[in-house]
């Protein structure tokens, strides 16, 4: 177990360090996006989690918001977890965002693993017209016992 803890910490910490989409490169870090993970029992292919977001953004001249959401973990994903926390910087080709303009679909790599505490790390793609990139700031906090790598899709509303 403590081995498949510490290869989990090490997928979740080059997924937040190194996995930066060429296409991110191009942007502008406009804030912050801070979710709330409902809890979730995974199956073996797959997971499904819902969410409630908060948008704080980097400019003063642009306005937060709040988004739901829910996640689809499509690969190894066994377990179970409480309620966690995500926080990613939030990358766009402008610098200032409007209202709403994170919401859409996302898709990309994650990786979590859960022995009582836990770390995860999701670096996603997507919103309007794919021109959206979410880079994990810090990883994902929860507890429970669970192991997930795979392809994550979250749907912002």
């Amino acid at each position: 177990m403590k081995t498949v803890f510490k290869a989990g910490f090490a997928a979740a910490a080059l997924l937040a360090v190194g996995a930066v989409p060429a296409s991110a490169q191009s942007r502008v870090q406009v804030g912050t996006l801070s979710c709330n993970l409902a809890p979730n029992v995974s199956f073996v292919l797959g997971s499904v989690r819902e969410m409630s977001c908060s948008f704080l953004p980097s400019s003063r001249s642009a306005k937060a918001g709040t988004y739901q959401g829910v996640t689809r973990r499509f690969g190894l994903d066994l377990g179970f977890s409480t309620s966690g926390r995500m926080v990613w910087a939030v990358f766009a080709p402008t610098a200032v965002v409007g209202r709403g303009a994170l919401r859409g679909t996302y898709v990309g790599a994650s990786t979590n693993a859960s022995f009582g505490v836990g770390l995860g790390a999701n670096v996603l793609v997507g919103g309007s017209s794919n021109t959206i990139a979410l880079q994990p700031l810090s990883v994902e906090g929860q507890t429970g016992v669970n192991l997930a790598l795979g392809v994550s899709d979250l749907t912002l509303r």
